[in-house]
């Protein structure tokens, strides 16, 4: 463990899985070529599972994904080279090719793309997530506050890990992800927060744009909540995907967006000190086909779900006293509608390549830079907390892309 960063693990906690934390440093290049390398067997068994998946959800195989996934290397790097430049690094860190890395990066885009196109009968992958930001005004600490639980395929369980990034051209940052991936929902050194939901239209067709990891990635480069909304304003997106910001200067949006330019990104603002959401559409000024709501209808209840338990008392505490820690906490092991509640458990009565569940549960407090992390169901695993004041309060470097 670095010595910057102080984890403490609930008394009591029984044993179980802990994602591993791995800390890369340097270039783009660099960083890329040692997360690969640190997390190599992972990322390999991330390429297994998605070959699997691919096959079961679009009907092609690997080398086909591969060559899906090729050509979107312009687009990323026309975007961010830096950004393309990690992922040729993880790639020989890995000991793969880009086109591999490419792939998984692309898993949202591909897998989505197929059954919107019609080429494969079988319905895509839950990729179901419950996302909260508690404003100063409305926690119990008069800290800004950001959470999700995280709901996916449960081979992920194998392969998530905690990257832990020291950069020079941008703010140092610290993400939850899918080893191989760009970035998932983290926090960086300049006070962002980013939580984030699959939401899916009948826009998404694959068209060559910015995959969603690589906006996901360049989010946490963003050295304020402005600059972020810039980051999503000047890409042309590949896929639609649910974005909740935040910052410590008590500031937070969340935006829809479907494929496309700036015109394709649809904002909501706290209510009460409060914002929340799901895998579902709610912007009244969407106009599109929400074909995500065919895999996952649960997204409604949980949503609703999230909104009782924190913004009608705090889940059984006077709404004057705010929303603490262990709200949040209880609000993301909440089981109403098992197994498809907010802590979300595999269904027993679907395939094992379609079986989803919590894959991790955050709650960041911004002001603070602390991460608890679940490594699994909330229900079952205990938070463990991530101390990074001092490794995000280092002073963040130029956030050039």
């Amino acid at each position: 463990m670095s010595p910057d960063v102080t984890e403490r693990t609930p008394r009591g906690a029984e044993g179980g899985r802990t994602y591993p934390r791995v800390r890369v440093s340097g270039g783009a290049r660099e960083r890329g070529r040692q997360y690969g390398e640190q997390t190599r067997e992972r990322v390999r068994r991330s390429v297994e599972a998605y070959s699997a998946i691919f096959d079961y959800y679009a009907h092609i195989g690997w080398e086909a994904a591969r060559a899906e996934a090729a050509p979107f290397a312009a687009a990323i790097e026309a975007y961010g080279p830096k950004y393309l430049d990690e992922l040729r690094g993880i790639a020989e860190g890995a000991g793969l090719d880009l086109d591999d890395v490419l792939a998984l990066d692309l898993r949202t885009e591909i897998m989505f793309a197929h059954r919107a196109s019609g080429s494969s009968e079988t319905a895509a992958a839950r990729d179901g997530c419950s996302s909260v930001a508690v404003l100063p005004r409305a926690s119990a600490n008069g800290h800004t506050l950001l959470g999700q639980n995280w709901d996916w395929l449960i081979h992920s369980w194998d392969t998530t890990i905690v990257l832990e990034a020291e950069q020079h051209e941008g703010p140092d940052f610290v993400t939850v992800v899918e080893a191989g991936l760009l970035a998932k929902t983290g926090m960086n050194a300049a006070g962002l927060g980013l939580v984030t939901n699959t939401v899916v239209s009948d826009r998404d067709v694959g068209a060559l744009g910015v995959p969603y990891h690589v906006c996901l990635r360049s989010l946490l480069d963003a050295e304020s909540i402005t600059d972020a909304l810039a980051r999503l304003q000047r890409a042309t997106r590949s896929s639609s995907a649910n974005y909740l910001l935040a910052s410590a200067e008590g500031l937070a949006v969340n935006v829809e967006s479907t494929p496309g330019d700036a015109t394709h990104l649809l904002f909501d603002q706290p209510l009460d000190g409060l914002l929340t959401h799901s895998n579902h559409f709610v912007s009244p000024r969407f106009d599109g086909l929400d074909t995500g709501l065919a895999l996952m209808p649960d997204s409604f209840f949980r949503l609703q779900r999230l909104n009782e338990t924190l913004r009608d008392g705090a889940a059984g505490t006077e709404p004057a006293a705010g929303v603490a820690l262990e709200h949040l906490q209880r609000a993301f092991s909440d089981h109403a509608g098992h197994p498809y509640g907010v802590c979300s458990h595999p269904d027993p009565a679907t395939p094992p390549v379609d079986q989803a569940a919590t894959i991790a549960s955050l709650v960041m407090d911004l002001d603070e830079r602390i991460l608890w992390l679940a490594d699994g169901n909330p229900c079952e695993a205990p938070y463990r907390e991530l101390d990074y004041r001092d490794f995000l309060d280092a002073a963040a470097g130029e956030a050039t892309p």
